[in-house]
């Protein structure tokens, strides 16, 4: 029982259980519209190759108490397709949640010159340019 209720709450967005539908796509074999037939219209298709779809399956729940009741990722599933010139399927790349990075930001801080000062500063600045401006 989760939360006064007896089923788990699922959010989902995207195809559903794109990894089962992914093992019916065979490389060398499939063509596009195969594809459409399966997996439906893609989410979107690459800027550079129009030959490249992607499709994207996420799926969230609520958390436990200890998590504040903060969304947790269950799914996060991405596959992208890649065609040949004649429309049959060349590449299939399937990325899941285990596959998603975790980027690390510089803890480097610049410093800026520039003084900048408070809001009543800069706007009581800005009512003299004003003021000045209609003499």
């Amino acid at each position: 029982m989760v939360n006064c209720q007896n089923k788990e709450v699922i959010k989902s967005h995207g195809i559903f259980f794109l990894e089962n539908r992914d093992k019916l796509l065979q490389v060398n074999n499939t063509n596009k519209n195969d594809v459409i037939n399966i997996l439906g219209q893609p989410h979107t298709r690459s800027i550079k190759d129009k030959d490249t779809w992607l499709y994207i399956e996420r799926t969230r729940s609520r958390g436990k108490i200890t998590k504040l009741g903060r969304n947790v990722l269950i799914n996060n599933n991405v596959l992208v397709v890649k065609f040949n010139q004649n429309g049959i399927l060349e590449e299939k790349i399937l990325y899941n949640k285990k596959d998603m990075n975790d980027y690390k930001f510089a803890e480097k801080v610049t410093e800026n010159d520039i003084k900048r000062g408070s809001f009543l500063e800069s706007f009581l600045s800005s009512i003299r340019e004003k003021m000045y401006a209609n003499r």
